[in-house]
């Protein structure tokens, strides 16, 4: 009888930010209180969001596909917001 693949330990850091061209009212306020505190010469602050998330699953293939699903029904607005997945074992 085959042995079923073992499921291993996959780690993933997921940044997501808002698209280019998308206002970012945090970022702006960021950005005039780094000034307000002396800071000079930021020309931009664009905010976003970073996830790291753990999860077991049979192979790399299989883990890519989870997380591409959990970016787009959860973690970002695809209107608005890009994301990038980085996959560490």
């Amino acid at each position: 009888m085959p042995k079923k693949s073992q499921k291993k330990l996959f780690y993933a850091t997921i940044f997501v930010k808002l698209k280019e061209g998308v206002l970012d009212p945090q970022g702006f306020t960021i950005k005039r209180a780094l000034e307000d505190m002396g800071y000079k010469g930021i020309e931009e602050v664009r905010s976003g969001k970073v996830f790291e998330i753990s999860l077991n699953s049979r192979n790399r293939k299989g883990t890519e596909r989870v997380l591409e699903e959990i970016c787009r029904k959860l973690l970002a607005n695809p209107v608005i917001e890009k994301y990038k997945i980085e996959i560490k074992r």
